[in-house]
């Protein structure tokens, strides 16, 4: 049973803020989206309360603790909400619902803000986060972007996404590109649980009845697993296949990458991973290229040994629909072509071969 002052997932929406006052530390691994962290104890600090805890005495950890969360609650009062309104409504969490959240609450409803908790805690809505993972993406239509490595599927989605389809972007989400040579700069993936929050967000603003775009994507996006109920229904959804030539797909693969292009090094170093599959005395051959700066011959050389076969492996194997999908071909790599044929799929056009 609910406390007066608690609240449940399904009423985040009624509030004006939200605040974990959780440590930094627990707030970077995963968070309710659109939180602000306003810590009641800091990572040492809970780790200090902690090992009071564990080795002298709850008593004497509570008296450490609270004499810390008042310090802190202060600070954050006047260094942050004091230019809040009277009518200002913030939900506060913390792990699971208990005292550091319930410090907060009662020190902001006392300034006279109807502050409220989240009953359980992160915990509840984790919960409710592995809950939805598994619910909705069987609930949506699918309509699955597939293509070889360069074909211009991530422009695509973007392309749909400024026509006002519905579009999960997962590659985004992950801060990672998909393949061996994906890693973003100075970029660094979120946390597995983070990333299924950012999922478990676009999931719940989609409306059922209108398609969601999706790139064909493997179960592993850098170091990040897809959820598996979500994969399971985009590999049953209904596919699109995107032909893109080969000098246009070297053009998108440079634009793409042109971070790598810029650091030799480092794209040799990608490259190396490879050994396993390709021996080294390819990968020498690869590397040589770049370090020529014969940049075209190896992206299109990659393209031909190494992503279009593994294309044409996984992508008949795990897409129910790739046998039977629509085909669309571009025959350049500019703005214009990714926007007409997002506003024909936006629109549910019928389809045309050939843009």
């Amino acid at each position: 049973m609910l406390g007066g002052n608690e609240v449940t997932v399904a009423q985040l929406a009624e509030f004006d803020e939200l605040i974990d006052v959780r440590s930094p530390g627990e707030f970077a691994e995963d968070r309710l989206p659109g939180a602000r962290n306003l810590p009641v104890l800091d990572d040492d600090e809970r780790a200090r309360v902690g090992t009071l805890y564990k080795q002298v005495s709850a008593f004497e950890a509570r008296k450490v603790g609270a004499a810390i969360a008042a310090r802190n609650i202060a600070n954050h009062i006047e260094r942050g909400l004091l230019d809040r309104p009277k009518t200002w409504r913030p939900l506060v969490y913390c792990w699971r619902g208990g005292k550091r959240s319930e410090s907060m609450a009662h020190v902001l409803r006392e300034v006279g803000w109807a502050a409220k908790r989240l009953a359980g805690g992160y915990r509840a809505y984790r919960r409710t986060v592995i809950d939805d993972l598994e619910r909705l993406p069987r609930r949506l239509s699918w309509r699955v972007i597939c293509g070889r490595t360069g074909s211009g599927k991530s422009r695509l989605l973007r392309a749909l996404d400024k026509a006002d389809a519905q579009v999960l972007d997962l590659e985004a989400l992950a801060r990672h590109r998909g393949s061996v040579l994906g890693t973003l700069p100075n970029d660094p993936q979120p946390s597995q649980k983070w990333f299924e929050s950012l999922v478990r967000e676009r999931l719940v603003a989609f409306i059922p009845t209108q398609p969601v775009f999706v790139e064909a994507e493997s179960r592993k996006i850098g170091r990040l697993s897809v959820p598996g109920p979500l994969m399971d229904a985009i590999r049953a959804g209904e596919c699109i296949r995107l032909e893109t030539g080969l000098a246009a797909r070297v053009e998108l693969l440079e634009d793409e990458y042109a971070h790598l292009i810029a650091d030799i090094d480092e794209l040799c170093a990608r490259l190396a991973v490879l050994t396993s599959l390709h021996g080294r005395e390819q990968i020498a051959s690869w590397q040589s290229l770049a370090r020529s700066g014969r940049i075209d011959e190896l992206v299109a050389d990659l393209l031909e040994r190494h992503y279009d076969p593994a294309y044409l492996r996984s992508t008949g194997k795990n897409f129910l629909g790739f046998r039977n999908a629509a085909t669309f071909t571009l025959e350049g790599s500019s703005a214009e072509a990714f926007g007409v044929l997002a506003r024909k799929l936006a629109a549910g056009s019928p389809v045309t071969p050939v843009l």
